[in-house]
This record gives C-alpha cells, sequence and structure tokens, in this order.
C-alpha cells in the first residue's frame, strides 16, 4: 500500500526538527585540538553579567534551534535578491559546541572565553560566538589581539561604556569602554544606539572623546547608508558585536533590556552587507538573545538568519577578493 507508481530516488531529507540541534546542522566538534575549518561557531551560556532580566545563558541553544529551519544542508543557499549562492562549498563551517561556564566565577568564565576563541584563531578559523549577555564580549575582543589593529564595529541600543557600577567593570554595560581600553583595538563606530536608559551623559562624553561614531536608527535613516559608511573607521581589520536588541522589540521581544525605536531585519542585513565590503571582518559575536521572552521564538529565528546572512556575506567577500 506505500509503494508509488512514480519512480523516485530515496532521500534522506534531515528536515529541521529532526537530528542533532547544532547551529544550521553544521557538522559538530567540541574538541577545538581537531579544528578544521573556515568558520567555527561557539556558543557562551552566560548572564552573570545581566543587570536586569537574566536568560541569555539559553541564548545559544535557543538560536541553535530555531537555525535548524535554515538547515539548508552542506550544499549552499541562494539568494534569489542578489542572484547568489552563500555559504556554499568549498567552504567549512562546524559548531564546536559550547565554552564551559563556571557557576557564579566570572574570572574563570572569562578565562575559558577567551582561551577557545584563542584556540579557534590559532586553527585558521574565523570565531563566530553566540552569546550570552553582553559582558562576553570583553574576553572575546581580548582574545582577537592577533589581529590589531582593529576598529569595533558595534550595533545595540545602548551605549555600554560603563566604566564600573559598585566596582563591578565586567558587566553587560562595559564592553565597548573595556574594548577602548584595549591596545589593538584603535577605532570604533557604535550604530542603533537610542533613547533613556541607553547611557548617561559623560559615558557619552566619554565615548566621543575617544573618536566612537554614534549613530541612532533615526539618524541613519535621515543621512542614509552611504553617508554612514563614510563615517565608520576605514581600518583594515573588523571585529562586530551585535545585540539583538539592536533591533526593534516588536520584531525581537526576546531579550533582557528591549528598547522601542530599533532596525527592521531589512535595515540590520543590508547594514552587515555594507560593513563586509568596507573591509576584514575578523571575528564577530551575537549577544542578549534570551529565549524565556522569546515565546514564538522569533528573536531566536532572526537571530540566526542575522548570523547566516553575516557569515555569507563575509564569505563571499573573500571569494571575490580571492578571485581578483
Amino acid at each position: 500500500m506505500y509503494n508509488r507508481k512514480t519512480q523516485y530516488e530515496k532521500q534522506t531529507l534531515n528536515l529541521p526538527f529532526t537530528g542533532i540541534c547544532s547551529f544550521a546542522k553544521y557538522p559538530i566538534c567540541t574538541n577545538l585540538n581537531d579544528l578544521d575549518a573556515d568558520i567555527a561557531i561557539i556558543g557562551v551560556p552566560y548572564d552573570m553579567g545581566a543587570q536586569w532580566r537574566s536568560g541569555t545563558r539559553f541564548g545559544p541553544r535557543g538560536i541553535r534551534e530555531a537555525s535548524t529551519l535554515y538547515s539548508f544542508g552542506l550544499g549552499g543557499s541562494y539568494d534569489p535578491e542578489r542572484d547568489e549562492m552563500f555559504l556554499a562549498p568549498p567552504w567549512r563551517i562546524v559548531d564546536c559546541g559550547d565554552v564551559d561556564i563556571v557557576h557564579g566565577d566570572l574570572q574563570q568564565s572569562f578565562e575559558n572565553i577567551e582561551e577557545a576563541v584563542r584556540k579557534i584563531i590559532s586553527k585558521g578559523a574565523m570565531p563566530v560566538v553566540l552569546g550570552g549577555d553582553h559582558s562576553i564580549t570583553i574576553p572575546v575582543a581580548q582574545a582577537l589581539d592577533s589581529f590589531g589593529p582593529l576598529c569595533a564595529i558595534q550595533i545595540d541600543a545602548h551605549l555600554d561604556w560603563a566604566d564600573e557600577r559598585s566596582g563591578q567593570q565586567f558587566g553587560h554595560g562595559s564592553p565597548m569602554r573595556r574594548i577602548a581600553e584595549m591596545e589593538h583595538f584603535q577605532e570604533m563606530a557604535q550604530l542603533g544606539i537610542r533613547g533613556i536608559g541607553s547611557s548617561n551623559k559623560g559615558d557619552f562624553d566619554a565615548a566621543r572623546a575617544y573618536g566612537s561614531v554614534i549613530l541612532s536608527p533615526k539618524e541613519i535613516r535621515k543621512i542614509g547608508l552611504k553617508k554612514v559608511l563614510e563615517m565608520i573607521p576605514k581600518g583594515e581589520r573588523y571585529f562586530l558585536t551585535i545585540d539583538v536588541d539592536g533591533i526593534d522589540p516588536s520584531l525581537c521581544p526576546g531579550t533582557g533590556t528591549p528598547s522601542p525605536g530599533g532596525f527592521s531585519y531589512d535595515e540590520i542585513n543590508e547594514l552587515l552587507e555594507a560593513i563586509s565590503k568596507h573591509g576584514e571582518i575578523v571575528a564577530f559575536d551575537f549577544v542578549e538573545v534570551s529565549p524565556p521572552y522569546d515565546p514564538t521564538s522569533m528573536t531566536s529565528q532572526t537571530a540566526a538568519r542575522l548570523i547566516l546572512d553575516l557569515m555569507g556575506f563575509i564569505l563571499k567577500e573573500r571569494e571575490k577578493n580571492a578571485g581578483q
């Protein structure tokens, strides 16, 4: 009764709801000593730096689960708008699992994060880091010293330039201040910054004194993407840190500190493509996805899609440069 008259070749479909839930169902390599890839995805399930709603420790797991919708396999993905194939062979992308986190121990957790990112770089792969709250960007950025001088580009609702709060210098409100103190970072652009609660005036003054380019979504829409690129420092290498609250909470509510007035998916997508053409991106992270506040999984879904978009843009530029 199960036989069909039409002959067909039986396939293993590996549908999104089957199998082991790696990022986009890419191959798994949890032993970094065995890593052999162009891009290595690694999760940091950490939220000890959050000042309000916790839950980003489940961010990497939520993003991975949502990403299975886009598990188009090892053949790559066709973009009809650009008439391009992205993430196709011979590019090798693997999921390296998660950094080990020690509950209540910021120092040891940060050391583990930095060590993992350094190991990925030593193996010749580009780190793509899934957060976690935004404080994880501090050890990620510290591990990039071999690429200096670097320009940091932040997409975020908040400036994240707090020096300390009652002596705490490593919360999720401080990563950009800490990056500015690193010798291998010399320039910075902070995009999407907006609204009450982003930071106090003294922090904005300090960021501008450092030389940071600070633009809100409203300002970016007004001046246009071409002008934004002219304002972003033209460095040779870039590190991107993307906070999901840079996107409007009507699209991405699953985060600890949502802020109205953010970017749309299309705006972020175009911005990431433009930055990819602006200079070499050596690493990026995507932080602050909090699945407990994401009842429809749309936040995780959007995060997964943007991570895949950015990986595709970066590798496409490498393809073009290799063909020159």
